[in-house]
């Protein structure tokens, strides 16, 4: 009974007031055509209107991908100090395209990459308070590699920092 409730109290919606919703949507946040696409489906939109309204944020540079792949990249590697592989991770279940994935990517040069790995390895080996040094490594490792850190530099800090 609720969800029947809930199904005839939600709002449509026309074209217009789509197409103007969407444009707040797309300019408070960078936003990829995927996102906008759900959200259109979840107002309810048919699909010639979600064509149409996808095209006009298009043609009006609400919607552009190589600047919402740019913007997440920067994003998440200085904010949440991701690694390229949950990076890629991210954006490739967003639909980004692989080449503007790496053209994104290449914005970070190799020194502030590897900067910010050794200082987010250093602090969390100093937070871990684990005495068995195999539990403390495993920790270490995991937390690494779970924020999309490459195994090579995981295993390499691991072993350099936990002794």
């Amino acid at each position: 009974m609720f969800l029947f409730l809930r199904m005839q109290s939600q709002r449509s919606y026309s074209v217009d007031e789509a197409l103007k919703k969407m444009e707040h949507y797309c300019s408070y946040q960078e936003r990829c055509h995927k996102d906008v696409v759900q959200k259109l489906q979840k107002m309810n939109m048919i699909p010639q209107a979600i064509d149409v309204i996808v095209v006009h944020l298009l043609n009006h540079n609400f919607l552009n991908e190589e600047r919402f792949a740019n913007a997440f990249v920067r994003g998440k590697f200085r904010i949440k100090k991701w690694g390229n592989y949950r990076i890629t991770r991210e954006l490739k279940q967003r639909d980004i395209g692989k080449t503007l994935i790496t053209s994104a990517l290449n914005q970070i040069s190799d020194t502030d990459y590897l900067s910010v790995f050794h200082e987010l390895a250093e602090k969390k080996a100093v937070s871990i308070k684990e005495t068995n040094l195999q539990k403390k490594k495993k920790k270490l490792a995991d937390y690494l590699l779970y924020r999309g850190w490459e195994s090579h530099l995981v295993y390499d800090k691991v072993n350099e920092i936990v002794r």
